[in-house]
């Protein structure tokens, strides 16, 4: 996963942020089009907006060091979809040329304390 060596004297943003980074780079990989990162308006935040053809991909990224408190995936219940269907439409009200339909993705990002990172990428939960 690269030279980024993670560990457990990492910052829970600095840790946020290198997931984010890898989910990024994989949803490029996949032929993703990343339209925005960390888009934000007063209602929330959207990790990743991206584009495959005709859809817009509403992307939550979840990175956590260990899994005492769940996996990544677990993380995102019900409220954090229906939020995130609420900020897609705000992103649609003010972008040119939005894609006429909406998925919703989420990453879940597990780093190990030896810093491997093991992605976990969940199409259309929503």
């Amino acid at each position: 996963m690269g030279s980024a060596r993670a560990g457990a004297g990492w910052t829970k943003a600095a840790l946020g942020r290198y997931g984010e980074d890898l989910a990024a780079a994989h949803l490029e990989r996949t032929g993703l089009r990343i339209l925005a990162r960390n888009w934000r308006c007063p209602e929330g935040e959207i990790d990743i907006l991206a584009r495959w053809g005709g859809t817009l991909i509403v992307v939550e990224v979840k990175t956590r060091s260990g899994q005492r408190f769940g996996t990544p995936l677990e993380a995102v219940g019900p409220m954090k979809v229906r939020r995130l269907r609420r900020l897609s439409r705000r992103w649609r009200a003010q972008a040119r040329d939005a894609p006429p339909r909406t998925r919703i993705d989420v990453v879940g990002v597990l780093v190990r304390r030896d810093g491997r990172a093991y992605l976990r990428h969940d199409r259309g939960v929503a």
